[in-house]
């Protein structure tokens, strides 16, 4: 069972909220993120009064969290790749205070953390431009409505019109993709990189998971966001390991892939941007899909270790 008593709170404005959720979402050691309003004076505003700019809040999320399993560094690391931190008027599409970016700090040890990520990022030469994002004590947290929680998945097509529309997706590809690369090689196989990272592909009935067949479920080798289930995985004779579905569709990210003289979709993860393989309409779901995924790609979770590793939300499915 999860110790309650080792949860912590972490709390980021990085523009609009509906953005900043589901990077942190579904993450191991993330026990939940809830959009809302804070750093403001004003009791239980509404969204239309903190738009107005005349409330003094920022649009935040508050993030629970098990620091033994994802500690607080890490979060600040992830919040950075989410926002343009140079900008002191608003993020990208979205212009005006409430817009601005901040991390609250809840303790003393937060605040260390927070400024010493801030020099380390000033410091890296990734920014021309100084950074000016706020690091300021926590103030009271107000959850927004009900329509704006999970707005990823609730309004997935608006969600990913507004992202791609409002510049931030191409801000991170811009800023942090490319960059990113050189880390990774430090960190996955040469297999996991040449998959993942160059849109390789590994070799049937040579890999690790085409027949494996224990119950769990399959993450990113990357952002270690999870993807598919093994109880929707099936041995389709192609070598490689092919599920019916994802876990969550948002994490998986279709797109047209041309290579080898073929017309073929490509899904890649949402969050790390890695290539995970292709999707065939050739399977035994309803919906006739067929994911078939590289083993270099994927990091396997044993549903008996679930709870240890962060993702006790997906006990369920076990059950």
């Amino acid at each position: 069972m999860m110790n309650k008593d080792i949860l912590e709170v972490a709390t980021f404005a990085g523009g609009c909220f509906w953005c900043m959720v589901q990077p942190f979402d579904e993450l191991p050691g993330i026990v939940s993120v809830i959009s809302g309003y804070t750093g403001g004076d004003k009791e239980n505003p509404t969204y239309e009064e903190v738009c107005s700019n005349t409330t003094g809040h920022l649009e935040a999320v508050q993030i629970t969290f098990q620091p033994d399993i994802f500690p607080y560094e890490k979060l600040l690391e992830l919040y950075w790749q989410q926002i343009d931190p140079t900008d002191a008027g608003g993020q990208f599409y979205d212009r005006g205070e409430s817009y601005k970016t901040a991390i609250f700090y809840h303790t003393e040890k937060q605040k260390l953390l927070a400024e010493k990520s801030k020099q380390q990022l000033a410091e890296s030469g990734r920014f021309s431009k100084p950074i000016v994002t706020m690091i300021v004590e926590a103030k009271p947290f107000y959850p927004a409505e009900d329509y704006h929680q999970d707005f990823y998945k609730k309004s997935t097509s608006r969600y990913k019109h507004y992202r791609t529309g409002s510049g931030r997706d191409r801000f991170i590809e811009q800023h942090w993709k490319e960059k990113n690369r050189e880390e990774l090689k430090k960190v996955l196989s040469p297999m996991q990189f040449e998959v993942t990272q160059n849109n390789g592909t590994e070799p049937p009935f040579q890999n690790e998971f085409w027949n494996f067949e224990k119950e769990g479920i399959y993450v990113d080798i990357v952002s270690r966001k999870p993807l598919f289930s093994s109880k929707d995985k099936y041995d389709a004779g192609c070598g490689w390991p092919s599920f019916t579905k994802p876990i969550q569709e948002v994490e998986v990210v279709e797109k047209v892939d041309t290579s080898y003289g073929m017309v073929r979709t490509e899904v890649r993860s949402k969050t790390a941007d890695t290539h995970l393989g292709h999707v065939f309409d050739d399977g035994p779901g309803p919906n006739r899909l067929r994911y078939c995924i590289n083993s270099a790609a994927l990091k396997f979770i044993p549903k008996e270790d679930l709870e240890k590793e962060g993702y006790g939300n997906y006990a369920d499915l076990f059950k």
